[in-house]
């Protein structure tokens, strides 16, 4: 153990500064969670009703996880592995069970990424088609290849490259945003926007399946039970004020994700389309919008490189988490690691890319990208912050966390200890009273 512990602190390096972290844990959490998922749960969900959920969620409950994640990671100095092995031996297992869920998201994650890098070029091309046309050829599979190797390059060079390409995109990421916003503002479908947001539909609140879509999508936005958070907070400077941090993080990834919506609903209320398009909204809705708007071009261009880059940055979040625990665990080079990792993306995700090109490779009929997002990128993220939260609360003293939050107030070690040690029980209570209820012929709302 202590060998392991040399080599972690030998080999580890540090964000420079808070505002480094923040900018690259930004840079990590802002993704297409934010810009394709947010935008299209907003208008399956009822507008409003499902951001007052989101909100609450976010605040309530997904926050103290976010800082407790951090704070697990600037304890421990390690990789996700390394973090829980901290609890006990079964926090190893989970440690390599986060891991192995990051390693799913990412395979997947990395060919979507790729597909906005497609778009991103046809749009500057001035060639931009449906999705259908996209996936016609082998365009799937080429553009997975070129964000794996360039995300692999970037990453040889170890957190110093991702802070520097973290402080470069999230101004231009923000900017490009506003930008867009403010010219959605002008097109016919702003009122129907500002209406679709801010007119809510409170009865909507009793609906359980509307706060279960709004928990999971705090969980998958802030990049919960992942190691994205372990992992970053694992290179935190010793000056860091961890709750100052993550609430500035918080808020960058929830400004973005209502941006979004700010710039994409305004477009597809001005054509006539419906906000219900659900994950097709960006990717075929939008092509669509661009076509037969004046300008349509360049804000085109603007749109779907903004998508890469958000995209991109998140992607690399994932891959260090694996880097990290591979590096660690197996005592390698942070080069070889890289390399090994790398290689391990390029033939998982190929299943996940060939799923979308005329081969169409499949799981019982549905394309394997679908199959895979639907049991890692769903329920199983849930799972997985509130088990860590859990491990973490009930077995590490509170004043072991207390000693790297960087504050000296008590209220956030009330907050975290709060909900990582009551919400599974609560999640259990509630699990058991609905099996109880179907059985006897009673269906919650």
């Amino acid at each position: 153990m202590r060998k392991r512990h040399e080599f972690i602190e030998e080999s580890r390096k540090q964000w420079s500064s808070e505002p480094a972290f923040v900018a690259s844990m930004a840079a990590a959490a802002v993704g297409l969670g934010n810009l394709w998922r947010f935008p299209y749960m907003v208008g399956e969900n009822g507008g409003g009703a499902f951001v007052v959920a989101y909100l609450l969620a976010l605040i309530v409950v997904v926050l103290p996880i976010m800082i407790l994640e951090v704070s697990a990671g600037r304890l421990s100095k390690g990789s996700t592995v390394q973090t829980y092995r901290q609890v006990n031996r079964f926090g190893v297992v989970y440690g390599w069970f986060v891991v192995l869920i990051t390693v799913a998201i990412t395979s997947y994650y990395l060919v979507i990424t790729g597909w906005t890098l497609g778009y991103a070029v046809d749009a500057a091309t001035n060639n931009l088609q449906v999705f259908d046309d996209f996936t016609a050829g082998y365009n799937s599979l080429w553009y997975f290849f070129a964000v794996t190797v360039v995300g692999a390059i970037i990453l040889a060079k170890d957190v110093t490259a991702i802070e520097l390409l973290s402080k470069i995109l999230m101004p231009v990421l923000i900017v490009v945003m506003i930008g867009l916003v403010i010219l959605a503002s002008r097109t016919s479908g702003w009122e129907q926007t500002k209406d679709f947001f801010f007119q809510v539909d409170w009865s909507r609140l009793t609906d359980g399946k509307l706060w279960a879509f709004a928990f999971g999508q705090a969980f998958y936005s802030l990049a919960i039970g992942q190691g994205y958070l372990v992992t970053y907070g694992s290179f935190i400077p010793r000056q860091t004020h961890v709750p100052r941090a993550c609430l500035i993080v918080a808020g960058t990834e929830t400004s973005v994700a209502l941006l979004a919506g700010w710039m994409i609903f305004p477009f597809v209320f001005s054509l006539g389309m419906e906000p219900t398009e659900g994950s097709q909204l960006a990717f075929v809705t939008m092509p669509r919008v661009f076509e037969d708007m004046a300008g349509g071009y360049w804000v085109g261009t603007l749109f779907f490189s903004l998508f890469f880059m958000a995209a991109f940055s998140s992607s690399l979040a994932g891959l260090k988490v694996m880097i990290a625990a591979v590096a660690e665990e197996f005592r390698l080079s942070n080069g070889k690691a890289v390399s090994l990792v790398t290689l391990m993306m390029l033939v998982l995700g190929t299943a996940s890319a060939l799923s979308f090109t005329p081969l169409e490779w499949n799981i019982a009929g549905e394309p394997v990208l679908d199959v895979i997002d639907r049991v890692a990128g769903g329920n199983v993220i849930i799972f997985s912050g509130v088990l860590g939260a859990a491990l973490f609360c009930w077995f590490i003293p509170p004043e072991k966390i207390r000693t790297v939050l960087g504050t000296q107030s008590r209220w956030w070690e009330w907050r975290i200890y709060l909900i990582g040690r009551y919400l599974p029980l609560v999640m259990l209570f509630w699990i058991v009273v609905t099996y109880a209820l179907n059985q006897v012929g009673i269906t919650p709302a």
